[in-house]
C-alpha cells in the first residue's frame, strides 16, 4: 500500500496509527501542503478534495478521507480491531470519534483558517484563539463520554476514538491550548505514545518533519 501523507497533518496521522496497529506495511508519500503539492493536477486526479491522506492499495484503487480509510482497514484486517462487535458499544465509539473529526478537525482545518484570514482578515493570533475554542469545546464534550476504571477511551486496549484524540492533541499541545481541565485525555495520551504503533505514527517521527 501507498500512503500520501503530510507529517502534521492530523488526518494523516490517525491513518498512520491504524495501519500500524493492524500491522500494515505502507510506502508513505510525502505531500506538502505547506507549498500547495495537494493542489498539483496529478494529485487532484487521485484525490478531488485536494488534501490528505489517500491509500492506494495494493490492486491500485484510492481510498480517501481519514475515517473511511480506516474502516476499510477494520473491516478486512481483522487483527486488533479498532471498534467493538457489541452495537451499543460500538456507537459510543464512534460517537467520540466523531466529537473530535466532525465536531473539532473540520473548523480547525488549515484550509478554513486560511479562507478566515484571507476573507475576514483574522490575524494569526485570532486564529490561534480560533483552535484554542474550538479545541477545548470539543475536548470537553469528547471526556464527558468517556467511563471510568479503563485504560484508554473505552478499553484497556486503544481503538477508533482514541485514534482521533491522540492525533488532534498533537495539535493542542502546539497551539497552546491549556489542558490542566483534562487530566483523563493526557493520561490516555501517554500511554497510547508508550506504544510502538503510536510512536512510530507520530509526526515528528515522519520522515518529511521540519
Amino acid at each position: 500500500m501507498k500512503l500520501y501523507s503530510y507529517w502534521r497533518s492530523t488526518t494523516s496521522y490517525r491513518v498512520r496509527i491504524a495501519l500500524n496497529l493492524k500491522g500494515v506495511s505502507y510506502e508513505t508519500i510525502q505531500v506538502d501542503l505547506v507549498s500547495g503539492e495537494q493542489r498539483a493536477p496529478e494529485y487532484v486526479a487521485l484525490n478531488p478534495i485536494k488534501g490528505v491522506p489517500t491509500l492506494i492499495l495494493e490492486d491500485g484503487r484510492v481510498l480517501t478521507q481519514s475515517l473511511a480509510i480506516i474502516d476499510y482497514l477494520d473491516a478486512t484486517i481483522p487483527n486488533f480491531p479498532l471498534v467493538p462487535e457489541d452495537p451499543f458499544e460500538r456507537a459510543r465509539v464512534k460517537a467520540a470519534a466523531h466529537t473530535i473529526a466532525m465536531d473539532i478537525h473540520p473548523v480547525n482545518n488549515l484550509k478554513v483558517l486560511t479562507h478566515l484570514k484571507s476573507r475576514y482578515g483574522l490575524t494569526a493570533e485570532d486564529g490561534i484563539e480560533w483552535f484554542r475554542h474550538w479545541m477545548t469545546e470539543g475536548f470537553q464534550a469528547y471526556q464527558a463520554l468517556l467511563p471510568d476504571g479503563v485504560a484508554f477511551s473505552f478499553g484497556n486496549r486503544p481503538d477508533l476514538a482514541d485514534i482521533n484524540l491522540v492525533a488532534q492533541l498533537y495539535n493542542a499541545h502546539r497551539w497552546g491550548v491549556d489542558m490542566t481541565s483534562f487530566p483523563r485525555l493526557l493520561e490516555i495520551e501517554k500511554r497510547a505514545l508508550a506504544l510502538p504503533a503510536f510512536d512510530a505514527a507520530h509526526p515528528e517521527n515522519q520522515p518529511d518533519a521540519s
